[in-house]
Parts: structure tokens; sequence; C-alpha cells
């Protein structure tokens, strides 16, 4: 929807003041130490939950968006209530209009070293005046004791279709303690990178994309102590096929980034970075790798016969650091200690999510397939939980430690039906403040598509919950919301 230009100058200070520029993080932190919580939202101790909700409805407007914040507390997200946050919450730029998709990414990151998490909004449908239908935006709001803070506007896209807001993420890409802030749009990604009292706009790369949102991911993937950036995007046969996932790092010199690592004819839906062997040392994780050139040269995705079904596919650094991509690994469902048989259309590794949840210093991945079929039920879903161990997500011999979980699973509640879609999203946090990572799964395709989302405290069935817009009284339970996609926290 049209309004005038609001700019965020970087990020926001506090959650009471205005957006100023230029804020520091704590330093010191490498990307492969434990994380902490960074998704609290409202202040209280408690990592929350941002469920994006670009298909709801806001007063009449369908598929305006919203984003959900559910609180963390005691008993987890879904518990201790929630707040929604729309273009009619008072100090977010806009108004609500058909089309927006307010929600379709979503960002809960500790943009100003507060220990208060800001919300990072994108909503690609959004009309710009002077810049055209669908030019896209991405809004900042602050988070605040009990509820939302002010918001403006992080950047806006250039012209019409641009459709900033697909995608975006956050973190200390320059390593000057800043956190740079990062778009995808159509065919674009660019970073919003600050420099002092300033700021600048830099794009990251533009290429063909085949319609789809580029995929972001970060880690300090060359152990320099500063995070780097992951993009992946791919189409295929416009004109040509093209696919790619590329690592980025800061050149001060050129005050720009700079690419310094590619794999090609690689297609993925996810990326997520994290220290899955322990060595200190961050690795990428590509979800649903699927090799799509013509001719596969390079076996972008590892072995054929694992690219059943899709594949999750690692690449390691060298022990010593710094160089990256020196080995990988390859696993789907038919690898020895993953539950479950690799099927055409499962779409193991749509979503990807990363935490050490059971805690020994090596970093676990959570993959999502809402592909899965449960006995008879077609693209029920399902999700799985991957251990790290000395070697990586494999072992010596090339096996997994894993668990999996669906609708179907004893103390997960629901009953698997087909198209609930679990796993379509997955999110890692300490929605408890136990010390130990919790995992969250989004079935957009529950209940006729409105929607829901599941809790696994500490990675595990047991106690395990379930929450949607039904259960926590927000409005408009008539019409297919698709809630539980996009998910963040951490």
């Amino acid at each position: 929807m049209p309004h005038s230009r609001r700019i965020l100058t970087y990020a926001i200070a506090t959650a009471a003041a205005a957006a100023t520029a230029g804020l520091v993080l704590p330093s010191g932190a490498t990307a492969a130490a434990p994380p902490t919580t960074t998704s609290d939202f409202n202040g209280d101790g408690y990592a929350d939950l941002a469920v994006g909700v670009p298909d709801g409805t806001v007063g009449s407007q369908t598929k305006a968006g919203y984003v959900n914040v559910v609180w963390g507390g005691p008993k987890g997200v879904g518990a201790h209530g929630s707040i929604r946050v729309t273009q009619t919450t008072p100090e977010v730029p806009g108004t609500p209009e058909a089309g927006d998709r307010f929600g379709a990414s979503v960002a809960l990151t500790d943009l100003n070293g507060d220990g208060i998490a800001e919300l990072l909004v994108g909503a690609p449908g959004e009309d710009i005046t002077g810049r055209g239908a669908d030019a896209g935006t991405v809004i900042a709001v602050g988070g605040a004791k009990g509820g939302p803070g002010p918001g403006s506007t992080v950047l806006t896209g250039p012209s019409p279709s641009a459709a900033y807001g697909k995608s975006v993420t956050a973190a200390d890409l320059t390593g000057d303690g800043n956190k740079e802030i990062v778009i995808g749009g159509t065919d674009k990604v660019v970073a919003r990178v600050a420099q002092g009292e300033d700021s600048m706009v830099t794009t990251v790369v533009a290429a063909p994309m085949g319609g789809r949102a580029p995929v972001l991911a970060t880690g300090d993937f060359d152990s320099d102590g500063a995070a780097d950036l992951a993009v992946a995007y791919w189409t295929a046969g416009n004109p040509t096929t093209q696919s790619h996932v590329r690592l980025w790092k800061w050149d001060a010199d050129q005050s720009a980034l700079a690419n310094f690592w590619n794999t090609d004819n690689a297609g993925v839906t996810a990326l997520a970075g994290g220290d899955f062997d322990g060595d200190g040392h961050d690795d990428l994780a590509l979800g649903e790798c699927r090799e799509i050139a013509d001719e596969n040269i390079d076996n972008p995705c590892g072995p054929e016969e694992l690219a059943k079904g899709g594949a999750i596919h690692i690449h390691y650094q060298s022990p010593s650091g710094g160089s990256f991509g020196s080995r990988a690994q390859t696993l789907n469902q038919d690898t020895t200690g993953v539950p479950g048989v690799a099927e055409t259309g499962d779409r193991f590794g749509a979503a990807l999510a990363v935490a050490d949840v059971n805690r020994d210093g090596r970093d676990d991945l959570i993959a999502g397939a809402p592909g899965e079929a449960i006995g008879s039920k077609v693209r029920a879903g399902a999700a799985w939980l991957l251990h790290g161990g000395a070697q990586g997500l494999l072992n010596a011999n090339g096996a997994a430690k894993s668990v999996s979980w669906n609708q179907a699973t004893p103390g997960v509640p629901g009953v698997a039906e087909a198209g609930d879609t679990f796993g379509a999203a997955v999110s890692t946090g300490d929605c408890n403040a136990d010390g130990v990572p919790d995992v969250t799964v989004g079935s957009p395709g529950e209940n006729a598509s409105l929607g829901a989302v599941w809790l696994l405290p500490s990675g595990s069935a047991r106690n395990s919950a379930a929450f949607s817009p039904r259960s926590l009284g927000l409005p408009y339970l008539s019409t297919a919301q698709k809630y539980g996609k996009p998910l963040s926290s951490r």
C-alpha cells in the first residue's frame, strides 16, 4: 500500500526511543560459540517466537498479513499469550491493504545489544508511493517490556515488483559490532550496512532467481571473527538454468561484500550455518539439495543416489579454519540412522534450524520434510533432529544419530492428515530459559490451512504441545491463514 517513505537510519536504539544509527553489539563472541538468547522481544528473559502470517486477513484486507509474537515463559511458547503485530499497530509504518503480505519473512534479533530483540518484518507485496506496486518493504519494530516499541522502515524496493522483503536476516558482517540487515527481493539481495552515524545500501547479488525468495543464512565461514553471508538461488530454463550457493564476506577496502566461495548446479530450499563437528569453525548445511544442471559436473549435492526425496549436503571448514568446503557429507532418509524411507516428493531438508540441543558442544540440525507421507496421508509432513558429532552429522561409518517427529509420534498432539505439511518451518530457542534449546515446528496446512505450531521442549516429544490462531485467540479464524510459516526464534 502507498505511504510516504520512512527510512530506518539503521536500527532501533531502545524500546522507547526513535530509530538511531550505528548501534553496537557486544564484541568478542565467535560464530561457533554457544548462542545466547537474541529473540527476547519483551525483555522478560525468555526467548520468544515470531510467526509470520502473510496470508492472514487484517480488517477486511485479505493477505494483508500480520506477525504473531508468541511469548516464551516457564512452560515455553504457546502457554503465555501472544501479541499480533500489523500495520495497524501504533508506530508501525503504513496501513494494511490486500496483498501486502506483511510477515512473508521475519527475524527476531537483538540489533543494538540491549538484551531486547527487534522484529524485522518483510512485506514484499507493499505498494510504495513513487516506486510502484509490489515494490516491497522491510520494517523494524522495537521490542519493549510488555509489548512492541517504535517501528520504522529499514528499506523499500526501488521499483515495481522489486518485492523487497521476500527474505530477511541480520548479522555483524563487518566485524565492527554493528548488525547489518540483509534483504532479499525479486532477483536481488541487498545489505544495509552501518558506517558510524550513517549507513549505506550495497547490492550483494543481482541475478535471475526463478521468482523464488533468495535463501539467506549467516555464520563465520572463514573464521575471521566476523559473520559471513550465505545466499542460495536458482532458476531453471529462464532462459538458461542457473543455480548457485555463494558465500560473501566484507571487504573493507572496497566497502562492499565480496564473493569468496561458490558451489554451482545446486538448487536448495534452505541453508543453515552451525558447528556440526565441534571444531570451533562454522559449517554450512544445504537443505533439499537438488542437482538441476543439465550435466552434473561437481556433485553439488553429493552422491546422486542420496538426492532422492531431498538431500541435506553439508560443507565443512578445515580443522584449522579458513579453508571452507574442504570436506562434505550428504544424507537423506535412506542414510543409516535417519528414520524413514526416501521417496520422491518428501522435500527432506526444506526447512532447517540449528542448535546444540543435547549440549555436547556440537551443533545439531533440525530438518523439516513437509512432503513426507505418514502412512497413506500424503504431505502430512515430519521433522528430524540430527545430532552433531566428532565427524559432523555422520560418523566415520557414514551413519547418523537422529530422531524424528510427526503427528503420529507418541506424545505429539494431533493426528497426521493429508496436506498438514508438518515441518514446513522449523526454529529453535530456549523458550523456557532452562538452558536447553527447544524446537518449534510449523504445520501451515493443519486444520484446512488455518495452520498451527508445535513446541518440542528440549527437542523431545515429551510434554510437547501445539498452538494455533484459534487457541491463541487471534481473529479471522474462518480464513486459511497458513499459520506456521515462517518462524523465527533463537
